[in-house]
């Protein structure tokens, strides 16, 4: 019978390889394990694409398994060459710190380090870094030939491009890194996405050739998320959704998947929600008898929402989505506007005293003066959630919020945002 937690993860579309399934079903069934997976710090922030493999993890702990968080200090300083056709520019050491701070803090977020088997989290630095020249070769080189390193197809899509020996050199690092886990915690599991399947590989090849023949451990990759159409997964109208509110505040996360396509939303429930299958299966019949009503994306935005940024920061997104159908400006703070039209068409103008007509006309907002006259007096143009139809009305200092920025709507759904210098 198959082990209830592999059961769960190939409904959810969650396995893409595996390397001896049936041997990886009994370890799991038998006793509890520790598992990892590697993330490189290569910003301070991760986005909604990196967090795939770690949903899948916290998933085995939900189960009982115990977490290895490793954090790359060491190969985030080398770059990892699969899935880029060129080489990756170097950080420097105060650039891949900062980085790991800023992952630890939504690593922190996401997984349960409390309980009896609690989150662990590692940062390869600590033994890869104290490695000399000599050992490195001598120790771990000495294992994994060439001809089976250039057989990866991260290492063989390069060839013809071309590939420097220190990303040449990645796949035997994260080797490594599998092998000290496997040798002082026990780590039985590497998961990663699919690009991550030689490095896995290689890793596993170290631990057979410095075990005896009883030593085992299992490898897991997840598949690419795609959009129904084919199209990338994982990106807005401003570029990548990060966890990092500051990089995509928490309206704009909430904003991201409550917009995913009837077509995908079921199957990023299933990816990265942790709701049950009976609930996903019941939303799935929304999706299909009343798609109007919007349920399952509401479900989604919702989980992820709070998931990543907490109750409160998801109520706020609430209140700001819910003042923003309704036309109700009035109820939100400066702050919360400026993250609200952050992609909205903005103009910038100099900070002084101008009629409703003359601004929307030099904003272009309206397309002529008589037609500025048109939309002022038929109750079309609003200054910050506030109605105009006074012709003579004079927007000054009194309607710049926090002196910088004022929201115009023209109609029910056409704002702007302009910008006082």
């Amino acid at each position: 019978m198959t082990n209830k937690l592999i059961q769960d993860l190939q409904w959810r579309g969650l396995l893409y390889q595996q390397t001896d399934e049936e041997g990886m079903e009994k370890l799991l069934d038998d006793q509890k394990i520790s598992l990892y997976c590697g993330v490189d710090p290569t910003a301070d922030s991760m986005h909604i694409g990196h967090i795939v493999p770690l949903l899948t993890l916290r998933r085995f702990q939900m189960h009982g398994h115990q977490p290895i968080l490793l954090v790359g200090g060491a190969t985030g300083m080398i770059g990892d060459p699969s899935g880029r056709n060129e080489e990756r520019q170097l950080q420097t050491t105060e650039q891949i710190d900062r980085n790991v701070e800023g992952i630890k803090v939504q690593m922190e977020q996401i997984f349960d380090f409390q309980s009896e088997n609690g989150a662990k989290m590692v940062n390869n630095r600590d033994w890869v870094g104290k490695m000399s020249v000599i050992e490195f070769l001598r120790d771990y080189g000495k294992l994994i030939s060439v001809n089976y390193m250039l057989a990866k197809d991260s290492v063989a899509t390069r060839l013809e491009t071309g590939i420097s020996f220190t990303e040449f050199s990645y796949t035997l690092i994260q080797a490594i890194d599998f092998n000290h886990l496997y040798n002082e915690h026990n780590c039985r599991i590497q998961i990663g996405g699919s690009d991550q399947w030689g490095n896995i590989t290689s890793g596993l090849e170290m631990i057979r050739k410095t075990h005896d023949e009883e030593a085992k451990a299992f490898g897991i990759t997840i598949p690419l998320v795609t959009k129904a159409d084919g199209t990338k997964f994982g990106k807005s109208a401003g570029g990548a959704v990060w966890l990092d509110p500051k990089k995509t505040t928490p309206y704009e996360f909430y904003q991201f998947w409550i917009n995913a396509a009837d077509a995908d939303v079921i199957k990023y429930l299933k990816i990265f929600t942790f709701i049950s299958r009976e609930e996903i299966e019941a939303l799935e019949v929304t999706v299909e008898t009343e798609a109007h009503l919007r349920k399952a994306q509401k479900t989604l935005a919702e989980e992820m929402t709070k998931l990543i940024h907490g109750e409160e920061a998801l109520a706020d997104a609430q209140r700001i989505t819910k003042a923003l159908f309704s036309g109700d400006l009035k109820a939100l703070s400066s702050s919360e506007m400026k993250a609200a039209f952050k992609d909205v068409p903005s103009v910038e103008m100099v900070k002084e005293s101008k009629s409703i007509v003359d601004l929307i006309v030099e904003a272009g907002i309206s397309s002529s003066k008589r037609q500025a006259r048109e939309d002022v007096t038929n109750g079309a143009i609003s200054v910050n959630g506030e109605k105009v139809t006074d012709l003579e009305y004079v927007v000054d200092e009194k309607d710049r919020l926090e002196d910088a920025f004022a929201i115009i709507r023209r109609g029910k759904k056409k704002y702007h945002m302009v910008q006082f210098q």
